[in-house]
């Protein structure tokens, strides 16, 4: 313990770590055992089965390499898929049997700097009968959500419609973009905001910036949201980059921390999940604490996938996967950590059905080290 706690005055001697995503940390390096605590956040009904306190992941495959800033991925329902480059402000389809690359086009108006880019995709509830892809990427003024008709018989890098903006007004900044965006079981649209490195915005409930935002998939605050004609869903987060819904449609969702405490937490609608007044659990019952927390070094945490019972989380400092096995919206056992070091940064991580995940790395994105073939799509077999 006390080798844990010399890394956090380390940390906090060094300012704000921004979970690995910050500047001022530098190039990230693999670290040595895990230092995770474990508890429990607001409880739901028990899930019927618990999965077992120890899993496994194999790498079957690499799909493709060779890509540049990887960020967002969305599995076509042809079983192809589909990735977005933060810097390129690309979407391109990736075959799934053979690797071979296809670029649909450029997203315009997309802004990349820093942290800010072509960052989330999504498809459409609808898609077999809209072919509409959503986005979210970094403009010149703001973080916004926008959709775009995909036509696969056009030529490649003319396969994209004219983006229609459903959604602006998100603050950005060089650091803490948010940038997941996920359609729910309801069909309603999920989006993580940062708070673009301005932290009185998390516990603003008439900002944008800091939250997790539900709207409907023309862009308007859904119906049931906690507050009144907002699309505000929780607040009190520092930079959401994750979001997954177990098997009982409880959603989740990772949080980067600052100096001390990554997290992983069960949301609520109308929560305050802490952020700046708490980082990682707290002893205030007014805030909702994390199932899990980690320490910065070891996750850095940005896609969450659920498969087999269990939260898988892709951490890019950290770089590893980790393993939250689960028992209703309580984690059932210690987190566990795989691939330590083994393919650097991990971006985000993509339910492939059943037991399979794509994992998606996230070495060429100005913190990594890249290597040959970086970055890469892999598909993982859990349990």
């Amino acid at each position: 313990m006390s080798a844990a706690l010399a890394v956090t005055a380390l940390l906090l001697t060094a300012g704000c770590s921004s979970g690995g995503e910050d500047p001022r940390y530098g190039t990230p390096t693999p670290s040595g055992s895990a230092s995770t605590t474990t508890g429990s956040s607001s409880s739901g009904q028990p899930a019927a089965q618990i999965p077992p306190a120890k899993g496994t992941v194999k790498v079957l495959r690499t799909v493709t390499e060779g890509l540049n800033t990887p960020w967002g991925l969305a599995p076509l329902p042809d079983g192809n898929l589909l990735v977005s480059s933060r810097d390129n402000g690309t979407i391109t389809r990736i075959t799934e049997k053979t690797g071979q690359k296809t670029e649909l086009g450029t997203v315009s108006g997309f802004s990349p700097a820093g942290e800010g880019g072509l960052l989330g995709i999504a498809l459409s509830p609808d898609y077999a009968s809209d072919h509409m892809i959503y986005a979210y990427f970094t403009s010149a003024s703001d973080n916004r959500i926008v959709r775009m008709l995909y036509d696969p018989k056009k030529p490649a890098g003319e396969q994209l419609g004219a983006p229609d903006t459903i959604f602006k007004g998100i603050p950005k900044g060089y650091i803490h973009n948010g940038g997941r965006i996920a359609f729910g079981p309801d069909g309603m649209l999920y989006a993580g905001t940062g708070e673009s490195g301005q932290r009185g915005l998390a516990q603003d409930k008439k900002s944008l910036g800091g939250k997790i935002l539900r709207l409907t998939p023309e862009g308007d605050p859904a119906p049931g949201n906690p507050f009144p004609n907002s699309p505000v869903y929780t607040y009190g987060h520092r930079n959401v980059q994750g979001l997954a819904w177990d098997s009982k449609q409880r959603l989740f969702a990772s949080e980067f921390g600052q100096d001390t405490w990554d997290e992983l937490n069960a949301i609520t609608p109308g929560d305050d999940y802490g952020w700046p007044n708490a980082e990682g659990r707290s002893s205030d019952s007014k805030y909702h604490n994390p199932i899990t927390q980690w320490h910065t070094d070891d996750a850095s945490p940005s896609g969450i996938a659920y498969a087999e019972g269990s939260i898988w989380m892709a951490g890019l400092k950290g770089q590893r996967l980790w393993r939250i096995p689960l028992d209703g919206t309580k984690a059932s056992a210690a987190p566990q950590a795989f691939l330590t070091g083994e393919y650097g940064r991990l971006r985000t991580v993509v339910s492939a059905g059943g037991d399979k995940l794509w994992l998606v790395t996230s070495n060429t994105d100005g913190r990594g080290t890249p290597k040959s073939g970086d970055d890469r799509i892999l598909e993982l077999q859990v349990s």
